[in-house]
């Protein structure tokens, strides 16, 4: 069996109950729980600080942060197309191995044809990322796929409506060969049929019950798998480093 961990990170800013949305950044908190886990494959989204004008930081410091923390894992990151309307959130992907990595691919999710108003300012929804690579594990291949999509329910508007980022998500599982997995933050809310959509593509998610954000209870995280891999078990686990808790789960190779 192998592990698989996704955990939005929130690019490390902590949960504080009483105000969530000026609560200190703490990596140190992130690296913890991620060893306290010690999956064989990390998933992370948001790893690195959005910024007004659509900015971003090279080399991105939580990324290498985090790979300085964790030398026994390969990793992989990217950042998104940068958007001069940015809202100041977390963004970027990134995906630790404990095994080595190979045939790393980005792939562009446009955003959806809608406006919408934050901090006095009318803007656009960012472009969000899929990104890809392979390792083996027990000699057999495994594709790895993280993502981020858009949350469309924070603007009033619906992913099944605006789809384009799901269908290209499809599209691009059902062009994998092989064992896959494809974890993120999928940013559905109840009633939406990504479920479903993906599940017409091949795909399962490891766990639908346990709500895995703090501010909605909404189950937003997941780690799909196909008819390749069998899911031996898996668990929402709780933590303070993030307003979202980790997925994790436990496959083996059919």
């Amino acid at each position: 069996m192998f592990s698989a961990l996704t955990f939005n990170m929130q690019n490390g800013q902590i949960w504080d109950e009483g105000n969530p949305d000026e609560a200190p950044v703490n990596l140190d908190a992130t690296v913890a729980f991620l060893r306290e886990q010690d999956a064989d494959v990390l998933f992370l989204q948001e790893v690195e600080q959005g910024f007004e004008g659509g900015h971003q930081i090279q080399p991105p410091p939580n990324f290498e942060y985090l790979r300085s923390q964790f030398p026994a894992y390969n990793a992989v990151f990217g950042y998104p197309v940068p958007n001069p309307l940015e809202l100041p959130f977390g963004l970027g992907l990134a995906i630790f191995s404990k095994t080595p990595l190979q045939n790393f691919f980005r792939f562009d999710l446009p955003p959806g044809e809608v406006t919408f108003e934050f901090g006095g300012i009318e803007r656009k929804p960012s472009h969000r990322l899929l990104i890809g690579v392979e390792t083996e594990i027990e000699g057999r291949t495994l594709n790895l796929l993280n993502t981020h999509l858009q949350a469309f329910f924070m603007i009033n508007a619906s992913s099944d409506r605006f789809c384009t980022q799901r269908n290209l998500v499809e599209e691009k599982l059902r062009h994998e060969g092989g064992a896959t997995l494809l974890a993120g933050d999928f940013n559905c809310a109840p009633g939406e049929s990504l479920i479903d959509q993906f599940a017409a593509a091949g795909y399962s998610p490891s766990q639908t019950k346990e709500v895995t954000w703090r501010r909605k209870p909404f189950v937003v995280d997941h780690i799909f798998f196909n008819k390749h891999l069998r899911l031996e078990r898996c668990e929402v686990v709780e933590t303070s480093a993030s307003d979202h808790h980790a997925v994790r789960s436990e496959f083996s190779f059919v």
